[in-house]
């Protein structure tokens, strides 16, 4: 029997993480004919359940994959010792991935597994997404002019499973014989894409707490993490607090500014503008710095509750100074 394995897999590019988690999966299919697979969310399950789990072997599979995913959650002295002795004796023929948007876990889990089983995956710098998406719409035989390139960017996640599936989209819609425009972007990707922090964004910077409550709620439902909510609304707030220094300085208007902090879409500029007179970004930054480290602190337990409230006081609290 192959000795088993166990990786870390962390940051935020969840597209390339995927990618990664596939190109094992099909090793373990390519070499052995039947291979288990099992995934848990850590706080839902507990530890001892899945050591158990990972230590019963399986009657019918020649290998095993579980993913156990949220394990920036895994705190608790009991849990990581447990997690790490596993790690350091594993089942034979199984493989475990650990998988958080963060860029650390717990020492005791990640010393377990050393720097060889560990591996980061950043988000793409802003160059390489527009090298990503060019790249991807020619793959496909289709063209998207740079403007098209540029509202992609702005509306979408900043991580290439999310740009994959949003582009995709496009070329269903609009098939490839004519050159992809913004214009065309924004017509089908506002009225079909997902909730995202960004979508969370648009309705918060709106002022309409109720649509921005079931737009947080329906995120939490699918699983978002809410340090994955709360990267994706720091980041929005950090190109907030760009813009209102733009006006500040007086070029707020300048086409070739905007579109530098990544607000050449009208739609965006919208989305912005409103945010400015509703929110002071700096404000709103300390706040999710703020209810970020609580749920770090109290885990899954009162998720829930602990984004409504967060939610509450972003959008009735963080005001503009006068």
């Amino acid at each position: 029997m192959a000795k088993g394995s166990t990786y870390i897999f962390l940051g935020p590019e969840i597209g390339e993480k995927e990618e990664a988690i596939q190109e094992i999966r099909r090793k373990l299919q390519g070499s052995r004919r039947a291979v288990e697979e099992m995934s848990f969310y850590a706080g839902e399950t507990t530890v001892p359940g899945i050591v158990s789990i990972l230590r019963n072997g399986s009657l019918f599979a020649d290998a095993r994959l579980f993913l156990i995913k949220n394990a920036e959650v895994l705190k608790k002295k009991e849990e990581t010792e447990s997690i790490a002795a596993y790690i350091k004796t594993p089942q034979d023929d199984t493989v475990l991935i650990l998988i958080s948007e963060n860029t650390v876990i717990d020492k005791v889990i990640e010393n377990a597994a050393g720097a060889a089983g560990k591996k980061l995956f950043y988000e793409l710098f802003e160059n390489r997404k527009i090298e990503w998406v060019a790249t991807f719409f020619s793959r496909q035989g289709c063209r998207i002019s740079e403007d098209g390139i540029t509202a992609i960017l702005e509306m979408v996640e900043n991580n290439t499973e999310a740009l994959r599936r949003e582009c995709s989209r496009l070329i269903l819609f609009l098939g490839k014989e004519k050159v992809i425009e913004a214009e065309d972007v924004e017509k089908w990707l506002s009225h079909t894409r997902e909730e995202s922090a960004f979508t969370l964004f648009s309705r918060i910077a709106s002022g309409d707490f109720s649509k921005s409550l079931e737009s947080m709620r329906t995120l939490l439902a699918a699983k978002e993490t809410p340090i994955a909510i709360f990267g994706g609304l720091a980041s929005c707030f950090r190109k907030l607090r760009s813009y209102a220094h733009l006006l500040e300085e007086g070029r707020g208007y300048d086409d070739f500014e905007l579109k530098k902090i990544g607000l050449g879409h009208p739609k965006s500029r919208q989305d912005y503008t409103q945010a400015r007179r509703r929110y002071d970004a700096d404000a709103c930054l300390a706040l999710i710095a703020e209810y970020d480290f609580k749920i770090r602190s109290t885990g899954s337990a009162l998720e829930a509750l602990t984004m409504d409230i967060f939610l509450y006081k972003l959008m009735y609290s963080a005001k503009p100074r006068q």
